[in-house]
């Protein structure tokens, strides 16, 4: 016996169709029709007291009945074929429209479920599953093209490959196609870009490969799907729902495959013998011919996919937002501890309350953008040239940092001009000896705090003292002259004799006479 509880116990742990069906041993056919059911008798979990076991819930999902009654009216199923190829019609709803009119007649309407399941018997006897058309401007199915194309380097000869991504409307099969020297994501994201561009609007679905650059394939499993960040973020700004193919399902996305091998003759065959020097020379030949295919007329029925988009498809496609997105990359970095990230070899701040801290890094042509659990906490230009470069945002450092920064080499050496000679001797010294200025400042800042301590007289006759042992006195050279001898500073300076200045006094020792 189906075990209907156990099914509705499953869904309502938001399992998938197919996990339902392998773990209570049915058929998916019988699942969805048994969550249908469910659905259309206002039944979940948990269940009514009512509604406790599996013979009690049989009996009302699926009552036995006898033969149709003969006053019970059949779907008229040719009329019910042609409606549900409309935009927006449902079964549901031709349904409802069915019930409306028996009752009109005073006819006794089939319930919905045998409703459906009379369509579905009658297609049977088709022998065919009943078709129904993507409904015009719905979605886009993209893939990279099996076979690749070449271009030749004409210094060198060398052939590289190049990769063709094709975009197709499902609706009316009309194709973008370009090359790309990779199958990595930044060239996947552009393609979408340019393939938005060249149909001038969007799907509201957009159905790609299960590959590495739409689905995060660590993130997912067998019941949920992770999409990659960058594809997500693009899906968000042109306002579509990414929808991607099961693996090894190519039915999933009949169109593009069909698609592919069609501009394989199309395309990759007819170029196959004319030779490309560069990768522009070869997407300029790929878009003549992508406008013979999209003209080229239907084989089993009339027009193009070109008159089928202009005249059906394209006034259904939503607009294409103000500006292109902009491609970017995601990365975590940790916060290091001079409250500093490292992005290619350049270093962008952060607040320092983040030291240690993981954070998201979002990386564009012109950007850095940094987030913390979602939320943005710095933002700067992107640093180019050499490597090593700071972007440091003022407001990112300590209280005492930010002191620190008012200070530069002018300011430092005025300061060391107003106590003396000396002084400003060994800052000058200090300021130059470092392969830039900046290096310095922790030293200068030092002489500061020896001011302080010591006294301004004491660190003047301390750099007096240090500049007769060498030109290019330190920090340390100063602060131990300081620590050793600050005492006998001050009486050698107290003590000294003044220098004369005028003419030459000798005594009368000199000439011989008395003193």
């Amino acid at each position: 016996m189906t075990k209907y509880r156990e099914i509705l116990r499953l869904k309502s742990l938001e399992f998938s169709e197919r996990a339902i069906a392998n773990t209570c041993h049915v058929s998916r056919n019988t699942v969805s029709k048994v969550l249908r059911r469910a659905n259309e008798l206002n039944i979940s979990w948990p269940l009514p007291d009512d509604l406790m076991t599996d013979d009690v819930l049989e009996e009302r999902f699926f009552p036995k009945q006898n033969t149709t009654s003969a006053n019970r009216r059949m779907p008229d199923y040719a009329y019910i074929r042609k409606e549900l190829l409309r935009n927006g019609v449902s079964k549901k709803l031709l349904w409802i429209e069915y019930c409306e009119e028996c009752r009109m007649n005073n006819e006794e309407p089939l319930m919905y479920s045998r409703f459906c399941y009379y369509i579905q018997k009658e297609e049977e006897k088709r022998s065919a599953t009943m078709h129904i058309p993507r409904k015009p401007g719905q979605q886009i199915e993209v893939d990279w093209a099996g076979d690749p194309a070449h271009i030749i380097d004409p210094d060198t000869g060398e052939i590289t490959e190049v990769w063709l991504f094709v975009g197709v409307l499902s609706y009316s099969q009309y194709a973008y196609v370009e090359g790309f020297l990779d199958e990595r994501q930044k060239n996947w994201i552009k393609a979408h870009i340019h393939m938005y561009d060249f149909f001038g609007g969007v799907t509201p679905i957009l159905i790609p490969d299960n590959c590495s650059t739409a689905v995060n394939h660590h993130k997912s499993d067998w019941y949920t799907v992770a999409l990659n960040t960058t594809y997500h973020e693009m899906a968000e700004h042109y306002n579509t729902a990414i929808v991607p193919a099961r693996v090894r399902k190519p039915k999933d996305k009949p169109n593009a495959e069909g698609s592919v091998n069609i501009i394989s003759k199309w395309i990759t065959a007819a170029l196959r013998n004319e030779q490309f020097f560069s990768l522009a020379e070869l997407n300029f030949a790929i878009k003549e011919k992508l406008r013979a295919f999209n003209a080229n007329s239907f084989q089993k029925k009339e027009g193009s996919r070109q008159s089928l988009f202009l005249g059906e498809e394209m006034p259904l496609l939503a607009p294409l937002p103000a500006t292109p997105f902009e491609y970017a990359e995601w990365k975590v970095a940790t916060v290091q501890f001079n409250y500093h990230i490292a992005v290619d070899k350049m270093y962008y701040s952060v607040p320092y309350q983040y030291i240690k801290n993981k954070v998201d890094v979002r990386i564009t042509d012109t950007t850095i953008e940094i987030f913390y659990k979602h939320n943005r906490i710095a933002s700067h230009r992107k640093l180019t040239g050499r490597f090593g470069q700071y972007s440091t945002v003022i407001e990112h450092m300590p209280e005492n940092h930010q002191k620190y920064l008012e200070w530069n080499g002018d300011r430092f050496r005025q300061w060391a001009r107003q106590i003396g000679t000396n002084t400003y001797e060994v800052v000058n010294a200090i300021l130059t000896s470092g392969r830039v200025e900046q290096q310095s400042y922790r030293g200068c800042m030092g002489l500061l705090k020896l001011a302080e301590k010591y006294s301004k007289a004491k660190l003047e006759a301390a750099c007096k003292k240090a500049l007769t042992y060498t030109n290019t006195p330190s920090y340390k050279s100063i602060k131990n002259i300081l620590v050793t001898s600050a005492d006998s500073l001050v009486t050698e300076s107290e003590h000294e004799e003044p220098v004369k200045t005028q003419g030459i006094t000798r005594g009368a020792r000199y000439y011989g006479g008395k003193r």
